[in-house]
C-alpha cells in the first residue's frame, strides 16, 4: 500500500506533484520520490522520510518539466535500502520512469528470470524495479518504428502475463507519453482525471480521488481492472483498452482503514462505507441491551463508524482520546522501553469525559492487539467504569499478498482464539467484531456493480487464484528472515500496533 501520482501537463508540474503526494501521505510514510521530465532529460529527488522532509526549495527548483511521476512508500517487500525508493528510471526505450502501488509475490522469481533470460539486472529487492524491467523490456521489442498505442498495450499485456499479485502502475516514457494500468482484478486503486489549462488539457493519475479534488482536476473514471490508459504525447490523444480483466475485486481494506474518508474508490464513498459498517455492527450490539453511556473512537479512521454507532444507540459521541499529530513514527526510537511508552506520547485521555462512564471504544481493526491493549489500560486508568471494545472489521486471521504488510499469521491476535479469549487478552469487559458479510455489503451498497472484494486477510480467499500453500510458506519464511537479520531497520513494521495501530497511517491528514 503506497501513494501513487502521475501528472502530464504543459507547464512545470513539480509543485503539484508535491502537493499530490501530501494528499497521499497517509498511504506511505517511509520514503518519497519524484521524477520529472523537461523534454530533454529526467530530474529526480527521492529519500527516506515524509514528503515535507524529503523535498525542500532547493530540490523543487531542480525538478523542472511538464511530466512527473511521484510516490510515497510503505514498505511491504525488500530490506529498506535506499535503492528501493520509487520511482525508478530505465534508459530504454527512450527512457522510462515508473512507480507502482501493490505487491508482486513472484518478484524473486521474476528478478532471476530477468537476469538469466532477458539479461537485465534488477539492482534492488523492490518489485517496482521488477515491473519497470518487465514493462521496458516488452516496450523495447516493439519500438523499431516508434511507439504506438498498440505497442504500449502489448507491453502491458506482457506484464500481466508474467506478474502475480496486485499492482497499480504509472509510468512516463520520454517524449512518448504517460501510461497507467491496473492489475486484472483491480485490487489496488487508481483514478484518472483531467483539467483544462487554457486551450490545453492536463491529465492526472492518483491512488485516491481526494488528490484530484484538492488539485482541481475533474474526475474522469477509475482505471479499470485490467485496463491500460495511454496519454499519447505525439498525437495529443488518450487511448484506453481493457487488456485482461478478471472479476473485479478491489481491496476491502481500502474502505476499512487505508483510504482517506473523503475519497471515492470504484464509485464507493469511503466515508459512507465506514458509516454503514458502524451502523450494522451497532444494530447487532444494541440487541444485547448493554449499559453504554458513551461511544468513543480510537482516532483517526474510526470516527465515522463511531458516530454512526452512537446514533444507533442513542447515546453521546465523545472524543476522550486525543492524538498528538506531531509525534514521529515511534518504531525509529531506540530501545524497547521507549517504544512501549511512546503510545502515551501519541494518545492521551481526557479523564473528565471518561471517569465513571461505561464506554464503547471503537477502532477500525485489531491486528496484533498491542495498541488496543494499551489503550484499554489508559482508559481504565482514567477511571472508566466499564470498557466495551468494538472493531468494525472482522478478525484478521490470514496473511496478505496484495500490498498489505501482513505476511504471516504468527503475531495476529485473532488466530486460533475465540472472541471471548481475545477480549480477555485485551482486558476489556466485552469485545465485538464486525462480520465479513456486513463489511462487504457496506461497501457494495455504494456501488452495486462491485459485487465482490479482496478480503483475503479476513477470509483466506485469494482472488488472483494463484496463491498456493508453497507461496504462503515462502513469503512467511522470507519475512522471518528479513526480521531476524534486521532487514527492516529504519522502517519497522507499518502495522506494528506499538506505532498507533489501526489508523496510524492517517496521522498526517
Amino acid at each position: 500500500m503506497c501513494g501513487l501520482v502521475g501528472i502530464y501537463g504543459h507547464q512545470p508540474v513539480a509543485q503539484e506533484t508535491y502537493d499530490a503526494l501530501i494528499t497521499l501521505q497517509h498511504r506511505g510514510q517511509d520514503a518519497a520520490g519524484i521524477y520529472t521530465f523537461d523534454g530533454a532529460k529526467f530530474h529526480w529527488r527521492k529519500d527516506f522520510g515524509l514528503v515535507r522532509d524529503v523535498f525542500h526549495n532547493r530540490h523543487m527548483r531542480l525538478l523542472t518539466g511538464y511530466a512527473a511521476v511521484g510516490h510515497t512508500r510503505y514498505a511491504t517487500i525488500g530490506t529498506g535500502a535506499i535503492e528501493e525508493i520509487q520511482p525508478y528510471l530505465g534508459p530504454a526505450p527512450f527512457g522510462v520512469t515508473l512507480a507502482h502501488n501493490g505487491n508482486l509475490f513472484n518478484s524473486a522469481e521474476l528478478k532471476k528470470e530477468l537476469f538469466e533470460k532477458d539479461h537485465r539486472m534488477v539492482n534492488s529487492d523492490s518489485d517496482g524495479e521488477v515491473l519497470l524491467n518487465l514493462f521496458s523490456k516488452a516496450l523495447t521489442r516493439q519500438d523499431q518504428d516508434g511507439l504506438k498505442p498498440e505497442h504500449i498495450f502489448k507491453a502491458v499485456e506482457s506484464v500481466f502475463a508474467r506478474s502475480r499479485g496486485a499492482y497499480s502502475v504509472v509510468a512516463y516514457i520520454a517524449r512518448q507519453g504517460m501510461v497507467a494500468f491496473r492489475d486484472p482484478n483491480g485490487i489496488r486503486p487508481l483514478v484518472f482525471g483531467k483539467r483544462l489549462n487554457g486551450l490545453d488539457t492536463e491529465y492526472i493519475f492518483a491512488s485516491e480521488s481526494v488528490t484530484l479534488d484538492i488539485l482541481g482536476f475533474e474526475f474522469i473514471s477509475d482505471v479499470g481492472a485490467g485496463e491500460a490508459i495511454f496519454i499519447d504525447e505525439k498525437m495529443r490523444k488518450v487511448h484506453r483498452k481493457v487488456i485482461k480483466k478478471r472479476k473485479e475485486t478491489p481491496c476491502v481494506f481500502e474502505y476499512v482503514y487505508f483510504a482517506r474518508p473523503d475519497t471515492v474508490i470504484n464509485g464507493i464513498s469511503v466515508h459512507k462505507a465506514r458509516e454503514r459498517m458502524g451502523s450494522k455492527l451497532a444494530k447487532k450490539i444494541k440487541k444485547l441491551k448493554l449499559d453504554i453511556d458513551v461511544v468513543m473512537p480510537v482516532p483517526d479512521s474510526s470516527r465515522t463508524a463511531a458516530l454512526a454507532m452512537a446514533e444507533v444507540f442513542g447515546v453521546p459521541y465523545s472524543e476522550g482520546l486525543i492524538k498528538n499529530r506531531y509525534i514521529g513514527r515511534t518504531f525509529i526510537m531506540p530501545g524497547q522501553k521507549v517504544r512501549k511508552k511512546s503510545i502515551k506520547y501519541k494518545l492521551n485521555t481526557i479523564p473528565l469525559l471518561i471517569k465513571g462512564k461505561k464506554i464503547l471504544l471503537v477502532d477500525d481493526s485489531i491486528v496484533r492487539g498491542n495498541t488496543s491493549k494499551k489503550i484499554i489500560e489508559m482508559v481504565k486508568a482514567a477511571g472508566a467504569a466499564k470498557i466495551y471494545f468494538a472493531s468494525y472489521a472482522p478478525p484478521i486471521c490470514y496473511p496478505n499478498f496484495y500490498g498489505i504488510d501482513i505476511p504471516t499469521t504468527d503475531e495476529l491476535i485473532a488466530v486460533g482464539k475465540s472472541v471471548e479469549e481475545i477480549g480477555k487478552m485485551l482486558g476489556c469487559d466485552r469485545l465485538f467484531y464486525g462480520d465479513i458479510k456486513d463489511m462487504a455489503d457496506s461497501c457494495s451498497e455504494g456501488n452495486p456493480k462491485i459485487k465482490d472484494f479482496d478480503m483475503s486477510c479476513f477470509d483466506g480467499v485469494y482472488k488472483t487464484g494463484d496463491v498456493t500453500p508453497q507461496v504462503i510458506k515462502r513469503q512467511s519464511d522470507m519475512r522471518k528472515q528479513e526480521r531476524d537479520c534486521g532487514g527492516c531497520d529504519g522502517f519497522g513494521d507499518p502495522f506494528d500496533e506499538e506505532n498507533g495501530g489501526g489508523g496510524a497511517q492517517l496521522d498526517l491528514i
